[in-house]
């Protein structure tokens, strides 16, 4: 690929601050002028070759999670690179505002599930001024995920593929993306903010680069991180395994009708029935699944699906029971928690066989397809079965996946300490009710950081050290990412990017963080959550907010992974 040797940042700064225009400025030439041929990391070949830049007039996004309603333009700039030595090409796509927009900022975006990258996120970087990115991986396309160039063929990883997806291509990115940047608008030495969004996958990737590339970020937005895949993946197979062990598949309506009987009992408990359970914690604490047995439930007929009705069962609240307990070996053991009381049962759905008339187990992809592909090396999409499989069985999965992707998809290094000396800030936000991520998750990390740079500090010095730069809110009501259908009323924090460029530009810290009810009655209306480790309690029914601290409700948060040996952060 042909290097750019003729291009340098002052020329391509003094004809690009020309541009005063959109039109002017989103041209081919003028993309191929800005893009960097020095100054990036090691290895890094870039090239001419495949850049094209379109003008894009009056988009507007409106109802999204990460971001307001807005209209903007931008340019729409494509480009690829390659790595010295390797006969390869990486995918690249930035959006860049109109000149008159921009405000010297740059923000990287990821991706969702195994994908490294989401178009949808780009329009949350450009709304607040900032040149935008995201990267394929160098996986052969922007809709190609990871899982479907790993493994390279049964038995054989894809080594170059797994760090790309685990932390490489996502620093890769930023370097040309803020390169490039600087020389598009003519910035010279002029200071351009790094910010990094996130929510998932794209969580973890962003946790990934401020662990280990501090240095290159002002601050990051990171949403219910997926940082824990040795255990989070395969937890997804524990209800299927806890419906085979107590030999009770379940209508999944009658599973349905447990969760909403817990949302009924446990929306109140924070002082505010609004139909959101804001105290997961309180609900843990009160809450007997036993209080649904004999309530009828009912479900309509959809497609090859008949209509169900019945009463909760016995085997029923004790499935449920034992499924938000959490993952414990034959021991006695824990190897991992559960998602909060309130939280869909998506994972212990089970599904209608026609030629039975039985309700059977339905394996899920999420943890089948990890076990296959990941730790099998099998190009299989999930296991086909679950016999043998016992509760010491996903414990062994998740402790091969910690051992085995430690370095890479196990993003837990909990020593920030080169991240805050930078004067780096983090935002994280984790929905109470996820039903793929356990909140619990985002909790165990912060207080393992806490633990890890403050332990000589007692818990409420240690916290508000901590606070001062990285600070986690849980969202009541909210599931994996996103606004929940069961509790319509909860906030959703949609403009953090924006209280994060505050606090970084401006240092205003939220001490609580701006959410918006999307959907619902009370749509429109605006909250605040509050810092871990306090939490919400209303008073004045339900018209007064206070953030508040109490011993009992944050030890449920708090697990010890006694089934393994090492440390799990």
């Amino acid at each position: 690929m042909a290097k750019f040797a003729s291009f340098g940042v002052l020329a391509a700064a003094a004809t690009l601050a020309q541009a005063t225009s959109l039109a002017e400025m989103c041209t081919d030439a003028k993309a191929k002028a800005a893009v960097p041929s020095t100054g990036l990391l090691p290895g890094i070949v870039t090239s001419d070759v495949d850049v094209t830049a379109n003008p894009v007039y009056n988009e507007t996004v409106s109802d999204e999670d990460y971001y307001p309603d807005a209209t903007f333009s931008f340019c729409n700039v494509t480009m690829s690179y390659s790595h010295n030595g390797k006969d390869d090409k990486v995918l690249l796509n930035f959006w860049l505002p109109s000149p008159e927009k921009f405000s010297n900022r740059w923000v990287s975006t990821g991706g969702f599930g195994f994908a490294i990258n989401a178009e949808s996120n780009l329009p949350g970087g450009v709304i607040y001024g900032a040149a935008t990115g995201r990267t394929d991986g160098g996986f052969g396309g922007f809709d190609v995920e990871f899982d479907g160039v790993f493994p390279l063929a049964n038995g054989t990883s894809n080594l170059e593929a797994l760090y790309m997806f685990g932390y490489q291509a996502h620093s890769e990115m930023s370097s040309i993306g803020k390169a490039f940047t600087k020389n598009f608008f003519g910035l010279g030495d002029s200071k351009l903010y790094s910010y990094y969004q996130g929510c998932s996958e794209g969580g973890r990737e962003g946790f990934s680069q401020v662990q280990r590339f501090p240095d290159e970020w002002d601050g990051a937005v990171i949403g219910a991180p997926a940082i824990r895949y040795g255990q989070q993946q395969v937890n997804h197979l524990f209800p299927q395994v806890v419906e085979k062990t107590l030999d009770y598949a379940p209508p999944y309506c009658e599973l349905e009708k447990i969760v909403n009987l817990t949302i009924s009992a446990c929306d109140p408990l924070d002082g505010k029935a609004d139909g959101v359970v804001g105290r997961s914690d309180l609900c843990k604490l009160h809450f007997e699944f036993n209080s649904t047995i004999g309530e009828e439930y009912y479900c309509a007929s959809s497609g090859s699906t008949p209509a169900q009705s019945g009463s909760v069962t016995k085997a029923g609240a004790k499935l449920a029971d034992t499924i938000y307990n959490g993952l414990l070996d034959s021991e006695g053991r824990r190897a991992y928690f559960w998602y909060q009381y309130g939280a869909e049962m998506e994972d212990a759905e089970t599904e209608y066989s026609s030629s039975t008339g039985e309700w059977e187990i339905d394996i899920s992809s999420l943890g089948g397809e990890w076990v296959t592909r990941c730790l099998q090396l099998l190009e299989l999409d999930n296991i086909s079965t679950l016999e043998g499989v016992s509760y010491d069985t996903l414990r062994d999965w998740m402790l091969e996946g910690l051992q085995r992707y430690e370095d890479v998809l196990q993003t837990t290094w909990p020593d920030l300490s080169r991240f805050e000396a930078t004067g780096g800030k983090i935002i994280s936000y984790h929905g109470e009710q996820d039903p793929s991520i356990p909140t619990a998750s985002s909790v165990r990390f912060h207080e393992s950081v806490r633990s890890t740079l403050y332990g000589n500090e007692s818990f409420a010095k240690s916290t508000a050290s901590l606070n001062e730069w990285y600070r986690l809110f849980l969202v009541p009501g909210a599931a994996h990412c996103a606004t929940n259908p069961l509790q319509p009323n909860g906030p959703f924090p949609q403009t953090s990017l924006g209280s994060l460029i505050e606090w970084v530009e401006k240092d205003d810290m939220p001490v609580t963080l701006n959410a918006t009810v999307l959907a619902g009655e009370h749509k429109g209306e605006q909250q605040q959550l509050c810092a871990w480790p306090l939490r919400p309690l209303w008073k004045n029914n339900g018209t007064t907010m206070s953030c508040v601290f109490n011993q009992e409700s944050y030890d449920t948060w708090i697990y010890d992974l006694d089934a393994y040996d090492i440390p799990v952060y």
